[in-house]
């Protein structure tokens, strides 16, 4: 097929973040794009994430890193505490630590609003084709024809590429058409529920804590955005996070209930944070599984390949989900642009990071950085303790956090001295 006859050189397939990422990536390779979403408006949905320095690099590389530092919160330090609001460990974040790069605590929205005004600005208001839900493709010799619907599920023009991009989320359609009989989400014993509530700031004004443990009751708790109301308070983002014996359901917009999850917290009324109060406060609570999916032993077939949730669903407790679907963009990228537009492209790209983000998928699993509260838990049996030196010393707990870095991608020697993406 002539090049004229092309829509494009590739089809994404999804408007999130790997997405979007994928797309200004490959502009700045010059290589042309085209991004199809499902829904018919292209929304702030979420809550809050974190990018940490392996992510923000990638952006930074993409020219984003003052847009971002002007609507996420940048993070000075993670901190850990037991669930009676006992310290247990600190360390500093991003740029604090010594990273070349900042970490930034960010609502969802925003982020996908930085890239998506990016995408806009540097490839055009015709970059993103919205109302186009994936139903299939076909691929030959030459290229591959890549069907949609639309939301009423009217057939809508086929896009023809030389290469296909699923970027389309946990619930996949290009997945679903390489792997008709994956398996089902694997649960891991755990639900959690989110939410945000408008306060003054607790502990630096920039710390992210973790506190409790899976089995009495855990929270995530940051800022994600400053001085949101002109009179200092931040919008703080929370998760709380329970074992359960049944999953909730697969829906990241699914409403949660309070009942459900507040008695595990409701005496949480620590020095440094009221957690009761900040839940009670909250207007719009939301509940989610805590699921992943076994490592895929490849995402590419011919001229079509998987990027971010649509190849790697992990569970949210190593801050890193949207991370690696950054990470696999400039990975791909650098592939076609080494071996252009060709199967080889998209099986080195395969080769390099199934391999990374399985790692990063059963660390999650295992020893993601909040096996420092598991440890600590079961080492008191979930009691007050007098001083945290007193039942595991300071380098034990950093070498759980280290440990995790190491396969994460987020060794900061090994990260610095890394060239700019």
């Amino acid at each position: 097929m002539n090049q004229e006859n092309f829509d494009c050189d590739v089809a994404i397939v999804g408007a999130g973040i790997g997405g979007l990422t994928l797309a200004l990536s490959l502009h700045a390779a010059g290589i042309a794009c085209r991004v199809y979403e499902a829904a018919r408006e292209i929304k702030p949905l979420g809550v809050g994430i974190n990018l940490l320095p392996h992510a923000v690099r990638v952006l930074d590389g993409l020219g984003l890193l003052d847009e971002l530092g002007k609507v996420g919160v940048t993070t000075k330090e993670s901190a850990f505490y037991s669930a009676h609001g006992q310290f247990v460990y600190s360390e500093p974040a991003g740029r604090y630590a010594g990273y070349k790069w900042p970490q930034f605590s960010i609502h969802r929205g925003d982020l996908q609003a930085v890239l998506l005004r990016a995408v806009r600005e540097r490839i055009g208001q015709d970059a993103i084709v919205a109302d186009r839900r994936c139903a299939g493709f076909e691929q030959d010799e030459g290229g591959v024809t890549v069907r949609f619907d639309d939301a009423a599920g009217s057939a809508q023009a086929p896009v023809r590429a030389k290469l296909a991009v699923g970027c389309d989320g946990i619930h996949s359609a290009i997945r679903k058409h390489l792997y008709p009989n994956d398996g089902a989400p694997r649960y891991s014993g755990v639900n959690m529920w989110r939410g945000t509530t408008v306060m003054k700031p607790f502990l630096s004004g920039a710390t992210m804590v973790r506190a409790g443990w899976l089995s009495v009751g855990k929270m995530v708790i940051y800022p994600i955005r400053d001085n949101v109301d002109g009179q200092g308070n931040q919008l703080i983002n929370w998760v709380a996070e329970i074992e359960a014996d049944q999953p909730a359901r697969r829906d990241w917009n699914r409403q949660g209930r309070l009942e459900d999850f507040f008695p595990a917290f409701a005496d949480w009324h620590f020095d440094w944070l009221d957690v009761a109060a900040m839940i009670q406060a909250t207007d719009n609570i939301l509940e989610y599984p805590m699921v992943d999916q076994d490592p895929l032993p490849r995402w590419s077939f011919g001229r079509v390949t998987l990027l971010g949730d649509a190849a790697h669903p992990m569970v949210p407790r190593g801050s890193n989900g949207a991370g690696q679907a950054i990470l696999d963009a400039p990975c791909l990228v650098e592939q076609i642009r080494d071996l252009g537009m060709t199967e080889d492209a998209l099986t080195a790209y395969d080769r390099i990071r199934v391999k990374a983000t399985g790692d990063v998928v059963l660390m999650n699993r295992t020893a993601p950085p909040d096996a420092i509260l598991k440890t600590v838990h079961e080492l008191t049996g979930g009691a007050r303790f007098s001083a945290i030196d007193d039942v595991i010393s300071q380098d034990a707990l950093a070498a759980i956090s280290n440990s995790y870095k190491n396969v994460a991608g987020l060794n900061r020697d090994a990260l610095n001295a890394a060239t700019r993406a």
